[in-house]
């Protein structure tokens, strides 16, 4: 199993932005904003998806890594950090989904 996670992906994430170098896709994806960040993390979610279904597993792979890295770019640019989402999940844990869905505010 490999020792790099999700923490250290957002480390880099962070460091990247923060440089500013014009050769890093982390840099100008930032620079962007949010609209093509989030633009760039639809756009995996549906080539993971596509993978998925094809039962392409090296695509599944591939597609999902892009995913990640895209889905923690958005979460830095709302100011979100991996450990806020981490902390929503272990409050999710140990009920069910369904008591779960109902415990939120109901929106309308």
């Amino acid at each position: 199993m490999a020792s790099f996670s999700l923490l250290d992906l957002e480390t880099t994430i962070r460091e990247r932005a923060r440089s500013g170098d014009p050769e890093s896709w982390t840099a100008k994806l930032f620079a962007k904003g949010m609209d093509k960040a989030a633009q760039k993390l639809g756009e995996e979610a549906v080539e993971t998806v596509i993978a998925a279904v094809k039962g392409d597993t090296k695509a599944v792979i591939s597609e999902s890594a892009d995913l990640l890295y895209h889905w923690l770019v958005v979460l830095a640019i709302a100011g979100i950090s991996l450990d806020d989402v981490l902390a929503e999940l272990e409050r999710r844990t140990g009920r069910s989904g369904i008591a779960e869905k109902a415990s939120r505010p109901q929106s309308g």
